[in-house]
């Protein structure tokens, strides 16, 4: 027999809730001390990592978003209100300022695949990019599944695995390069078609994260959504940044969303209209490929 037993939490137990800009308490003076801090150390509420890079990059606002290309890869949108759509798979958060809010597509393997693929080729991931030479080139008959380790949106599948199909004798590595590079490319479209869903008007992006050192990621990327992406001026904008802005505000007051400004932008990397209606058929193949991989996994 199995019994349950169910403890309640008292109330006195509990945290107190405070918003992502606002003072949760106060570092103990000995931890202060241990790390070389002077002086009252303001704690902030915080904020999760994606929702503290949208406050590094000024993403507060309807409107305003940006897409990551990390480990993960994330294409997230400010929201102006609650509008959550759980049969997206498709996640729906405060935001870490008040009075706003924010959605957001993750897939599981985006710079991940490109870094699986340096593994087992030997190659360092920038140098098989840089094989690939700059001018956008159409996609292939060789397609990639990035489901390395499962999918959240839009599949919100933890057994999926990822696949190469149309692979022939002639298949070189930069053949699977670019498989992969359009499997992620097409993966971040699938998180950005469900935002749109959902009513977000995302006419452009801010890019983010280590994949964006590649431009030629970065235009596949812009082509395959549609939109043009904006890197950053100066460095990277991000989290970090984020985080520290919260950190500001819970110390010193003030108006967190007057802060939470976007970043001067550098290089805008624009679509190629002349290759989008062949991307927009790809991507429909790959939309395909997930429903006939599944049976036979």
């Amino acid at each position: 027999m199995l019994i349950t037993l169910i403890r309640r939490m008292r109330r006195d137990q509990m945290p107190d809730l405070v918003e992502g800009s606002r003072a949760a308490g106060e570092l103990r003076a000995d931890l202060a001390a241990a790390w070389g801090l002077n002086g009252t150390v303001t704690v902030a509420g915080g904020a999760g990592d994606n929702a503290a890079a949208a406050c590094g990059i000024g993403a507060v606002s309807e409107g305003q978003g940006f897409v990551s290309l990390g480990t993960s890869g994330v294409v997230l949108a400010a929201r102006d209100g609650y509008r959550p759509a759980p049969e997206t798979a498709l996640h729906t958060f405060c935001h870490a300022i008040p009075n706003r809010w924010y959605q957001m597509g993750v897939m599981l393997s985006a710079t991940d695949s490109l870094n699986w693929l340096g593994r087992i080729t030997g190659q360092k991931p920038r140098d098989l990019t840089a094989a690939l030479g700059e001018p956008l080139q159409a996609p292939g008959d060789l397609r990639f599944l990035p489901y390395l380790s499962g999918e959240r949106t839009p599949h919100n599948d933890a057994d999926i695995r990822g696949s190469f199909t149309g692979i022939g004798a002639e298949a070189t590595r930069e053949d699977m390069t670019r498989a992969v590079l359009e499997g992620v490319a097409f993966g971040l479209r699938d998180s950005f078609e469900a935002l749109r869903a959902t009513g977000a008007n995302l006419d452009h992006l801010i890019a983010i994260g280590g994949g964006t050192g590649s431009h030629y990621w970065l235009t596949m990327i812009a082509t395959v959504l549609g939109v043009p992406l904006s890197l950053p001026k100066g460095g990277e904008f991000g989290a970090a940044l984020g985080a520290a802005r919260l950190g500001m505000v819970a110390a010193l007051g003030g108006d967190a969303e007057a802060l939470m400004i976007p970043p001067a932008l550098g290089e805008a990397i624009m679509p190629d209209a002349a290759l989008k209606p062949a991307f927009d058929t790809a991507y429909q193949q790959f939309r395909a490929a997930y429903a006939g991989i599944k049976t036979v996994q």
